[in-house]
């Protein structure tokens, strides 16, 4: 006889009954496995895989459905500041063509004003050599107030254009950092 934990002298078990007992533990998980419709472990343990894989799936779907409503949330933002960019852009573009219409405008009139001088002075010639030196003198001042006004122009056209991009610029820098932020995680 073999000694047990407590020190009394316990039967020996033979193979055959110690197998007999095992089959008992394992009747009882073949009883629960025959509870669920089954027989035997497999269709328990394929329940088990089941349900841990769908558990799996459905905790990546999950994941994966957050990560795309935020990269929705991330384009949607994206496109909201685009286009407050671009409506801000275009109100530059506006208000300079306004500005710039004006002074096209004006210059209009003191060329007119000049024309109407212009015509009083060479109404008012005696000879042919006056007549030459008014309309020269016309010419070239003519000239020069319209290279300075198109140096003007010019300016105010540079101007418009570096204003109006800027916003549009500053939305594409953001963006080609996010870009590279992006593919440095």
């Amino acid at each position: 006889m073999a000694v047990n934990k407590t020190g009394k002298s316990a039967p020996r078990t033979s193979a055959k009954s110690r197998a007999g007992a095992a089959t008992k533990t394992n009747g009882a998980a073949a009883q629960a496995s025959a509870a669920a419709g089954g027989k035997g472990y497999a269709p328990a343990v394929a329940k088990a895989q089941a349900t841990r894989a769908v558990a799996r799936a459905s905790e990546t779907v999950d994941k994966a459905a957050t990560a795309a409503f935020k990269g929705y949330d991330d384009l949607a933002a994206l496109g909201q500041g685009n286009f407050e960019a671009l409506v801000q852009s275009n109100s530059v573009v506006a208000k300079g063509m306004e500005a710039i219409g004006m002074e096209v405008m004006a210059f209009a009139q003191r060329s007119m004003e000049g024309n109407m001088a212009q015509a009083r002075a060479l109404i008012g010639v005696r000879d042919l050599q006056e007549f030459v030196d008014l309309q020269n003198d016309f010419a070239k001042q003519r000239l020069e107030e319209t290279l300075a006004e198109t140096a003007k122009i010019t300016e105010l056209s540079t101007q418009v254009a570096n204003e109006a991009i800027e916003p549009l610029q500053k939305r594409v820098d953001a963006a080609v950092k996010r870009v590279f932020t992006a593919q440095a995680a």
